[in-house]
């Protein structure tokens, strides 16, 4: 089994890989690999992640056992992930299945029948689901025809192959082409043919903020969305239609913290984004200083309505002394869950000269995002010189934050 989760996610907005965004407490990823070991079919898995990406390593590493899970760098393509996925498994495996990490509510027994129409003797095989809208073809803004939707039907993950099948496949010169869009194209190309088992439509790709939001909502038991429409149907008339369901709409926050470095005379350590920086210039503060974390912080409550920063973590609060921006942030986000809202993410954006923060920004990310329970992003800039920070007086940071009423 190859699990592909090496794509960056940028349609979805969290400003982290796709992988590693929270749906329901788990990530994307642990989602998909936990409905791959409750399926019972696999019998070693690669999974493929962006190089580098610490946090998505430990999450698969953590739930290798009886079934190993091996971890790999993906390529500059899909299909350059797919092969390193691969080139990762044994050489003897007979079947291989390909599936998309986003596609993280797939049910076991869908994977159950793509391997079962493989050992009944087929070479190739994919979920399907009918197609419920009404399909265009459409080149320079006008339509050219509808092709009749009896005959469409969608495509989703896993997708299953004989071993060799795949692999001569992905070693032919059409695996290049940027047409392929997934592994069924490169097989069709060959001329094999490719054999549908019934998909589901939980297995829907989280792909944009409202498929999370749909994700979200089914881990919580709202149930499982509906078949798409049989097209051979009639269409129910509108007095028949149920009421449409409301959706709590995001709510948005914005936060903003400063610090001035410490003075000489009276150093301290640089904690920032939830890490410390040896050798850096230390910032003054009641609690430990770190800007990333309270903003982040800060961001949340004002999403929420809740005040800011200084209404809960004032300089009032003795036990707040010294306190780090981690334990500020955790209490933040439970105050805020408390309050009867679910947190979506928070990006925030460093503001400084140093201390220089690319290198590290996995590792923040990875340490603030676990604080908070939620996705965290972060970036950093300067001002060119300009104002407090562009003077090396002290380091900024603005964050913004989503929320929604889990009423």
């Amino acid at each position: 089994m190859v699990i592909v989760a090496a794509g960056s996610g940028q349609r979805l907005g969290h400003g982290i890989p796709k992988a590693r965004v929270l749906c329901g407490g788990l990530t994307l990823l642990e989602r998909s690999l936990r409905s791959v070991l409750a399926s019972g079919v696999a019998l070693e898995i690669a999974v493929v992640i962006p190089a580098g990406d610490d946090v998505l390593r430990s999450v698969a590493e953590s739930l290798s056992g009886a079934v190993p899970v091996r971890v790999v760098a993906g390529g500059a393509s899909r299909a350059g992930s797919v092969r390193a996925g691969i080139a990762a498994l044994s050489a003897d495996a007979p079947v291989i299945l390909v599936h998309d990490a986003a596609r993280a509510l797939t049910p076991p027994d869908v994977f159950k029948r793509v391997v079962s129409r493989l050992a009944a003797g087929a070479d190739a095989v994919i979920p399907v689901v009918p197609v419920a809208d009404t399909v265009k073809t459409v080149r320079g803004g006008r339509v050219e025809g509808t092709p009749d939707r009896n005959g469409l039907r969608a495509v989703q993950t896993p997708q299953g192959f004989t071993a060799r099948l795949l692999r001569e496949a992905h070693a032919g010169t059409g695996a290049g082409d940027p047409l392929i869009t997934d592994d069924a194209m490169l097989i069709e190309a060959t001329g094999t043919p490719v054999v549908t088992v019934e998909g589901d439509p939980a297995a829907f790709k989280v792909t944009t903020p409202l498929d999370l939001m749909l994700a979200e909502t089914l881990v919580q038991g709202a149930g499982t969305p509906p078949a798409p429409a049989d097209p051979e149907e009639d269409l129910m008339p509108d007095s028949a239609l149920p009421p449409v369901a409301h959706l709590p709409l995001p709510r948005t926050g914005i936060g903003t913290d400063i610090h001035a470095y410490a003075p000489e005379h009276a150093p301290a350590p640089l904690w920032l984004a939830g890490l410390f920086w040896e050798g850096e210039r230390g910032l003054a503060g009641h609690s430990d200083g770190d800007v990333v974390a309270h903003a982040a912080a800060d961001a949340l409550f004002s999403a929420a309505g809740l005040g800011d920063l200084g209404t809960h973590f004032g300089t009032d609060r003795p036990e707040v002394a010294g306190a780090s921006g981690v334990t500020i942030l955790q209490e933040a986000a439970a105050i805020v869950r408390g309050a009867g809202f679910r947190i979506g993410n928070i990006a925030v954006q460093l503001i400084g000269n140093r201390p220089r923060f690319a290198a590290r920004r996995s590792e923040a990310e990875a340490v603030l995002t676990e604080a908070a329970g939620a996705p965290v992003g972060v970036s950093a800039t300067t001002t060119d010189g300009l104002g407090l920070t562009g003077r090396g007086e002290g380091i900024a940071a603005l964050a913004t934050a989503v929320v929604i009423s889990a009423g």
